[in-house]
């Protein structure tokens, strides 16, 4: 393959990662609101257990002081096409990029960590089908 090649693969890596990314930040935002207007797809099983287990990675993962794997993918990828990579996880990356914040990776995990809360909470007030 050619530096064409791993930078598509690169891409479609990070298009991948920000999948992820808005499925989770999404998806809670969706059950909260599904769960005041009544939305039964928002109880749907497969949604929710994938749901929760997306940001029990995460949470997971900045505990243990992992690199999300589709960082790492996205940045090997980027490296065999001889690009410049970057440094860190992913989000910290993006948020320094994108809203400037330089903060220490235990504001990152604690913010996963509370986040993850909430995903857990709305298991409590809108049950999923069958739990």
């Amino acid at each position: 393959m050619n530096s064409f090649h791993y930078l598509l693969l690169a891409d479609i890596t990070l298009a991948a990662h920000i999948g992820v990314v808005a499925f989770v930040v999404f998806g809670l935002l969706f059950v909260s609101v599904g769960g005041v207007f009544k939305w039964q797809w928002v109880k749907n099983p497969w949604f929710r257990y994938t749901h929760l287990a997306c940001i029990l990675i995460v949470v997971a993962q900045a505990w243990l002081g992992m690199v999300c794997p589709l960082t790492t993918l996205e940045m090997w990828f980027r490296d065999l096409a001889g690009q410049a990579t970057y440094s860190g996880s992913f989000i910290t990356h993006w948020m320094t990029e994108l809203l400037y914040y330089d903060l220490p990776s235990w504001v990152f995990t604690t913010a996963y960590t509370l986040f993850a809360g909430l995903v857990v909470a709305t298991w409590v007030w809108i049950r999923p089908r069958g739990f």
